[in-house]
């Protein structure tokens, strides 16, 4: 991986390998592109800040594209979804173990891993879609992002439970990054059981996202369809609300979810 060798993030991503969290196809993945200040930047505070015992991770990436705003005019349909998912952890149970982070496709960190009363809506001032779709390139930072926090807490003894959530409008654009390298993360982590990845593709009429996102190794049971409408649009992401919920309340209550995907 390009970056610093004393780094967290560089040091956290060689414990994962270590530790077997990683393996050595997926870190050579991981060096595809230079993932290491991106990485730093989204982490937020270190595990041994947390006064939780056990955590989920939630995090969400999501697309902002020229085509959710000018083609589609999806724009306040996104904004919703993603308020939707946050309103609904903090009305869990579980949220005061929840912490949570949003990336946008083109890099923009909404806001780092944090605690959900910290977590910052989406707003017309934070998110006006106008880049392109390097899915496969930000697909692999937010993956890293992941493997780099979790192992941060698994280093301070605290069990963790991950939901992460890919959505974009089209086909990857641009991304120096294949979707064989992303799949061979996904199969990673997926590995452990103790980990979520799903894809959200909004309809675009010509992109076949169940082919996109397997190709990511993301399973077909994690994998939502919405139509280009924003009813739809909003009604995918109340699916995936309920499901980090779900995903979210205990061990037994995630294994179910992660077993039974969206359905469940």
């Amino acid at each position: 991986m390009s970056t610093n060798s004393n780094s967290k993030s560089a040091q956290l991503i060689g414990d994962a390998l270590e530790q077997g969290l990683l393996s050595q196809a997926g870190f050579g993945a991981l060096s595809v592109i230079d993932v290491g200040h991106q990485i730093t930047a989204a982490l937020g505070a270190p595990a041994m800040d947390t006064n939780a015992t056990e955590v989920t991770l939630v995090q969400l990436l999501i697309d902002d594209s020229g085509s959710i705003r000018m083609v589609a005019g999806n724009t306040e349909a996104v904004r919703s979804g993603h308020n939707t998912v946050l309103d609904a952890l903090k009305g869990s149970k579980q949220g005061d173990g929840v912490q949570v982070h949003c990336k946008y496709l083109n890099g923009t960190i909404l806001y780092p891993f944090v605690t959900l009363d910290a977590a910052a809506e989406m707003t017309p001032q934070n998110y006006n879609p106008n880049g392109g779709t390097p899915l496969y390139d930000q697909s692999l930072v937010i993956l890293a992002t992941l493997i780099a926090k979790v192992t941060d807490f698994e280093n301070s003894g605290i069990p963790v439970r991950t939901v992460t959530c890919i959505v974009t409008d089209g086909a990857d654009m641009g991304s120096q990054a294949t979707a064989a390298q992303v799949a061979k993360v996904v199969r990673d982590l997926l590995k452990k059981e103790s980990h979520i990845i799903c894809g959200m593709g909004i309809n675009d009429g010509s992109t076949d996202f169940h082919q996109v996102f397997t190709d990511m190794g993301i399973q077909k049971e994690w994998i939502l369809t919405p139509g280009n409408s924003p009813s739809e649009i909003r009604k995918a992401f109340a699916v995936v609300s309920k499901s980090a919920v779900r995903a979210s309340q205990n061990a037994a209550s995630f294994s179910k979810q992660a077993a039974g995907g969206f359905a469940a």
